[in-house]
């Protein structure tokens, strides 16, 4: 996969493929959602590892909408239970639930919705570490993309 020119690398935003032997970020970008995107938990495994992250289970309690972030690390999160909706860089609202996969590129900017009822993920992040930590919630204004498209 080539680079664009003046494209942004981050040491921690790295997915790597498994056809490939050295490590290649997800396509930078907006976040994305897929629906219905796999059935089982297998699936969601095959994939992790097709794209080389590394996985925790999240379950999430009620919580309110979140604001507006973004992450230095790629991350992919496929929802196995619950309902909620993520919202894109314009605050446009996308429904997730059972069998959906959200990816999420290092510097897209993005934010969680409000959960109302416990959802459960397995969560792919590009590094082995603390999810907590790694998912740190980033002011938009700072996003390697956002200076980008600017």
């Amino acid at each position: 996969m080539a680079e664009a020119a003046g494209s942004v690398r981050h040491s921690r935003g790295i997915a790597r493929l498994a056809t490939e032997e050295r490590a290649v970020p997800l396509e930078p970008g907006p976040m994305q959602v897929i629906h219905n995107a796999f059935t089982t938990k297998e699936e969601v495994l095959e994939d992790i590892k097709r794209l080389d992250l590394w996985p925790t289970t999240y379950v999430s309690e009620r919580m309110e909408e979140l604001p507006l972030h973004w992450h230095d690390v790629d991350n992919c999160g496929y929802v196995l239970e619950g309902s909620s909706y993520v919202l894109n860089e314009q605050g446009e609202r996308f429904p997730l639930g059972p069998g959906d996969k959200l990816v999420i590129p290092a510097g897209a900017i993005h934010a969680e919705g409000a959960v109302r009822e416990r959802m459960v993920y397995i969560v792919g992040i590009s590094e082995a570490a603390n999810l907590f930590e790694v998912l740190e919630l980033r002011d938009p204004k700072e996003s390697p993309l956002a200076r980008k498209a600017s």
